[in-house]
């Protein structure tokens, strides 16, 4: 048991059915101020971490980015007003990379004054070209670059099984202390109007998680006063995907000292909780709103065309120990067997008319 148990236990307690959904329960363990994975200051990432990003690759990640920046910056005809928009930015470290590697301004869209000292730590050479926001509806209308580099994999969701020719939530219930599944009905009537999209044709005890979350969050994107272009790089599938059979048991996973399991109910905050996005879902959602797609691949492939120009400078000339470093770092973020296949980029654009 830990302190968030006892958080979580009293919440549902109170609770007319004494339990709570997963999306109440990840929420909390991700998020609880003091008592969540992530809510009391950043955590480490790489080998000394539990995990590893694109980020923890070195500075090259930052570097295209700054370049699909400038390149954006370009196609819309070089506005004064032009930013970056990254969040999700965790304690600045992809911000420092972009913002080393090219003469535009940053904007950190977070929440969390902890992460926000983090940040202002981290990025103290770069303060005259930093401002923060709290929240996506606070941006300032202009032209911009949005970035966010493993985000929606982090917001809750939501868990169903399919039992008996329907789709059952599983919700969370304490018994002797100890947090258990229960299967109900599900929680909300937009959770059934997500349900009502699934397959009825799956064997029975197939998992599916539904990010009522991710969705929120890409209506508050279209509905910001940023216009532009939106990039989203993050581990997930097409919907189709989910119902395969390998993916019968879900993909919700607990992580820790880089090691992944299904325990997701053990150890609530002192473990990542992370699942899968729902690429179709999250850009169906975008084009509900107006913004349409420019690119969805791996992430190999898209960063490998950010990366041309740079590796054709290189031709014809030794590559230093600094240069054998990137090239280290290309590899990683790009080659199928690395990060290349396992995330996907998504690419949106979002028309000046939309922008509220």
């Amino acid at each position: 048991m830990t302190i968030l148990d006892d958080i979580l236990i009293a919440e549902a307690s109170a609770a007319p059915d004494g339990r709570l959904t997963f999306a109440r329960v990840m929420e909390l363990a991700l998020y609880h101020p003091e008592h969540g994975y992530y809510g009391p200051a950043p955590r480490r990432i790489g080998r000394a971490g539990d995990f590893f990003t694109a980020v923890s690759a070195g500075q090259l990640y930052g570097r295209l980015l700054a370049g699909l920046a400038e390149r954006t910056w370009n196609e819309m005809g070089k506005p004064g007003e032009f930013c970056i928009i990254e969040q999700g930015a965790h304690d600045g470290q992809l911000a420092h990379d972009m913002l080393s590697a090219c003469g535009l301004p940053l904007r950190i869209v977070e929440p969390n004054p902890r992460y926000q000292a983090a940040q202002h730590a981290r990025l103290a050479d770069f303060q005259d070209r930093v401002s923060w926001t709290d929240s996506l509806d606070e941006l300032p209308p202009c032209p911009a670059l949005f970035v966010c580099n493993e985000l929606p994999d982090a917001m809750p969701e939501h868990l169903l099984r399919f039992e008996s020719g329907e789709w059952r939530e599983l919700h969370v219930a304490w018994e002797g202390g100890r947090a258990i599944f229960k299967s109900g009905p599900l929680s909300s009537g937009r959770l059934r109007g997500e349900a009502a999209r699934l397959p009825v044709n799956l064997p029975e005890g197939h998992m599916m998680e539904i990010g009522l979350a991710a969705l929120d969050w890409m209506e508050a994107l279209a509905r910001s006063a940023i216009h532009g272009r939106i990039f989203i790089a993050d581990y997930g599938l097409d919907e189709e995907e989910f119902f395969s059979p390998e993916r019968a048991g879900g993909t919700l996973r607990r992580y820790h000292s880089h090691q992944s399991d299904d325990r997701v109910l053990e150890d609530l905050g002192r473990c990542d909780l992370t699942a899968h996005v729902n690429f179709t879902r999250l850009a169906e959602t975008a084009a509900s709103r107006g913004l349409s797609t420019l690119a969805y691949e791996h992430q190999g492939r898209f960063l490998g065309r950010l990366g041309m120009d740079w590796l054709r400078s290189l031709d014809g000339a030794p590559p230093d120990a600094a240069t054998r470093a990137l090239l280290r770092q290309y590899h990683t973020l790009t080659h199928p067997a690395f990060l290349g296949r396992t995330f996907r980029v998504l690419l949106l654009e979002k028309p000046h008319q939309l922008a509220s």
